[in-house]
């Protein structure tokens, strides 16, 4: 602490159950600002929290002059957008299963994905121009992946509200392009070259602060708010083609995002304040808040009360995972194989096997014909979750599933309604949102970015 500083004083506050492990992840990151700030430092935990990569995801930290690039994360502005249509339900119902395939094949899910169609947009044309020279390199990966939803828990869904009308949901972030802007700036932190490898990260890792006042704060946060329009441009050009594919007219938007550090003043003095995996809900700010896959979403408002400024005016994005991923869908181990191509063969031989001296492909130990390479995928350890099961349950709710897999089932998950109780007068639901069609990548299409 610096010579006339007030001693500092941790205020935190929790909706819901309390994950201890999240709870400590974010004491650590206060624990972080109070070295170098020395002063009242403030800390939400959202009702859908658990553990993240050093600030826990459902966390909330108020930072006066610093940001952290590990707490907004890697997928930069992540967020929700959902459009009302002037297409009911009823009319559409019989077309839902034509409209998912569409959805399916014209938009790219997964992992590395680029998009087949070309996206002329001004936020491109912004990334190419930006003050942070490093950043202008990504113009080709963010030319080719703007409008791709990638995998994980994002999605395109569709939903009827309870009037009948008939919504386009989606959740997803800047993708490939926020995903290197943010560990760019965790290399120039630890005093590296942007290319560089980031060392020293983890679960329980502190996190990482840069000063605001400096220069490389001033660029971070520069280069953070461009990936953020860039996220904001990608889910306006899925909802875009959606509607166009069913035909309907846009009669209303929500849209806001959860992985973010704003500049905000509370209670009379200005903040920096990183919300990863958390919806801003000042009064009167609409959200929308997705639940787990074949489950209600909701379009909600937030309120003013006294719990509503003591949680720095933030409110769930999500239901909140309870089970990882390996849990849920267990372990698989990848190898590939030379295979005989006779399909009244079984004969293989590892890929380590070296080709004949003029370069062919070694032959089938058992007959003697060609090879091929062939992948195969073993279960080292079963997953807690009947996937087959799942999806019979989801398509007898009349939901049309279009890819995802175990680790996105419903047990994975906390049931919103109750962690949107648990936040009490802080919101109120203005649209429950019950799901007609859910797509999203598949088991092994798993982003390296989460929120």
């Amino acid at each position: 602490m610096q010579p006339g500083q007030k001693a500092s004083r941790v205020s935190i506050a929790t909706f819901g159950e309390v994950d201890a492990w999240s709870h400590t992840q974010l004491r650590t990151c206060l624990a972080a600002a109070e070295a170098r700030e020395g002063r009242e430092l403030r800390g939400v935990l959202c009702a859908d929290h658990h553990p993240g990569y050093s600030q826990p995801i459902g966390g909330v930290v108020a930072y006066r002059d610093h940001v952290s690039p590990s707490g907004v994360g890697y997928d930069i502005g992540c967020g929700n957008l959902a459009a009302k249509t002037n297409i009911h339900i009823e009319a559409l119902r019989p077309d839902v299963p034509r409209v998912m395939d569409e959805v399916w094949t014209r938009i790219s899910f997964g992992m590395g994905r680029k998009n087949s169609e070309r996206v002329d947009h001004p936020v491109l044309d912004e990334i190419a121009h930006s003050p942070i020279s490093a950043q202008r390199g990504l113009s080709k990966i963010a030319g080719s992946q703007l409008g791709t939803v990638g995998g994980g828990n994002h999605y395109v869904d569709l939903f009827s509200d309870e009037d009948g009308w008939v919504w386009v949901g989606v959740h997803f972030g800047s993708r490939g392009f926020g995903h290197r802007t943010c560990t760019g700036f965790l290399a120039l932190a630890q005093n590296r070259a942007w290319e560089d490898k980031v060392t020293g990260g983890g679960m329980d890792a502190p996190p990482v602060l840069i000063d605001t006042r400096t220069d490389l704060g001033t660029d971070y946060v520069a280069a953070m708010e461009i990936a953020g329009r860039y996220a904001y441009a990608g889910r306006e050009w899925v909802v875009d083609r959606v509607a166009r594919i069913l035909g309907a007219t846009l009669t209303d938007t929500v849209h806001n995002h959860h992985n973010f550090a704003w500049r905000e003043r509370h209670d009379g003095d200005d903040f920096w304040v990183i919300r990863k995996g958390a919806t801003p809900a000042f009064p009167g700010q609409r959200g929308f808040v997705g639940g787990s896959m074949g489950e209600i979403s909701v379009v909600l408002e937030g309120q003013e009360s006294p719990m509503s400024a003591r949680s720095l005016y933030s409110t769930v994005h999500g239901a909140g995972r309870v089970m990882s991923r390996t849990e849920a869908a267990g372990r698989v181990k990848r190898r590939t194989q030379w295979t005989c191509r006779r399909r009244d063969c079984d004969g293989s031989l590892p890929i380590r096997t070296p080709k004949s001296s003029d370069g062919a492909n070694p032959r089938c130990p058992t007959c003697g014909g060609k090879t091929q390479k062939h992948r195969t995928r073993a279960v080292v350890r079963a997953g807690k979750v009947d996937w087959p099961s799942v999806q019979a349950e989801v398509r007898a709710r009349g939901v049309e599933l279009r890819g995802a897999g175990a680790d996105e089932a419903p047990e994975v998950y906390k049931r919103l309604p109750v962690v949107l109780a648990a936040h009490g007068d802080t919101i109120r639901v203005l649209h429950t949102l019950q799901p007609v069609g859910v797509a999203m990548a598949g088991i092994e299409e798993f982003d390296p970015y989460k929120d």
